[in-house]
This record gives structure tokens, sequence and C-alpha cells, in this order.
């Protein structure tokens, strides 16, 4: 009994250090992670941005902060870190092969949110549809015409000619794919 006993104080001595050292990345990172959404919101209203994405930007921080502290925790600990980001490396491969329509509409939302080719209230044609702007997306754009709600994908509007109406004096902006 008193061997067990001995074993576990011995074990806990020498794992007392690296677990508190871990505990302290994880807090280091919470707390770099507190500083830089502070960044992101003030960011917001000085430069104008749009709220989704400014959302997309916090999440994805707050997501790419977490894994870089669980993996230098547990390496930390002494884990073998080197499988965990070969596994990452794979399933990043496989979900965006797997949505690589769905990425390529959030990409051109985020291109559409930041250079602004149109506004809500304008009204547009792409190909064949036409209709005021009631709403911007990541994913899509809507359009309202005739009563109808239009949903375009953002990746049609970023590579499609987009005719704008402004009113008094009608643009055409074409963003066109960029190689």
């Amino acid at each position: 009994m008193e061997k067990t006993e001995e074993g576990l104080i011995e074990l806990f001595m020498n794992w007392a250090p690296n677990i508190g050292i871990a505990i302290g990345i994880l807090l280091a990172f919470y707390i770099l992670n507190r500083a830089i959404t502070k960044i992101i919101n003030s960011s917001q209203s000085r430069f104008d941005l749009d709220p989704h994405l400014v959302s997309l930007v916090r999440r994805t921080n707050r997501i790419t902060l977490f894994v870089l502290a669980l993996l230098t925790a547990f390496g930390t600990l002494g884990v073998n870190i080197s499988a965990m980001v070969a596994g990452l490396g794979l399933t990043g491969f496989a979900l965006g092969f797997a949505l690589k329509d769905t990425i390529s509409n959030l990409l051109s939302g985020v291109l559409i949110l930041l250079y602004r080719p149109f506004q809500i209230g304008n009204v547009i044609k792409v190909g064949s549809f036409e209709g005021e702007v009631v709403g911007i997306d990541l994913r899509y754009t809507i359009l309202s015409s005739d009563g109808q709600k239009i949903l375009i994908p953002n990746a049609k509007l970023f590579t499609d000619p987009i005719i704008v109406f402004n009113g008094e004096t009608d643009t055409v902006a074409t963003e066109q794919k960029q190689d």
C-alpha cells in the first residue's frame, strides 16, 4: 500500500510542473483571445465593417486560438502532437473538398462585403435576375422583385457581371474571377 501511495506522489510531483505550465498556456491563449476580440469589435465601428464579416472573423479567431492552445498545451504535457496536426490537415483537406461550393460562396460573400460593389436598396441585375437588394449574407444575396424573394449565391455575384442601377445613372460593376 505504501509503494502505491509513494508512486502516486512521485507521479504527481513529476507531472505537476507540466500541468501547471499547460494550464498557464491555456490561460495565456484565453487572455490573447479576449484582447484580439476587443480589437476586432473596435475595428467594426472604426472602419464601418459589416456585422456578418466581423462575426466570421471573431469565430475564426476563437476557433484558431483554441486549437493552437490545445496543441501547445498537449505538447507541453509530452503528448506527440504530430499525429494530431496531420489529422487536422487531412480533415481540413477533406472538408474543403466536400464543401468547396459553400466555401466559394462564403469567400465571395466576404469579398462582396469588403468591396461593396452594391448596397442594400440598390437595384441590380445578374444574369436573368433583377431586383432590389434587401439583404447581403455571407452565403447569398437576397433580391426582391415583384413581391418575390430571390436568393443568389455570392459566388455567382462575384464571377458574373453585375449591373447596378443607382437611379440617376446606371453603372456596370464587373467583378471578374481572379486567376
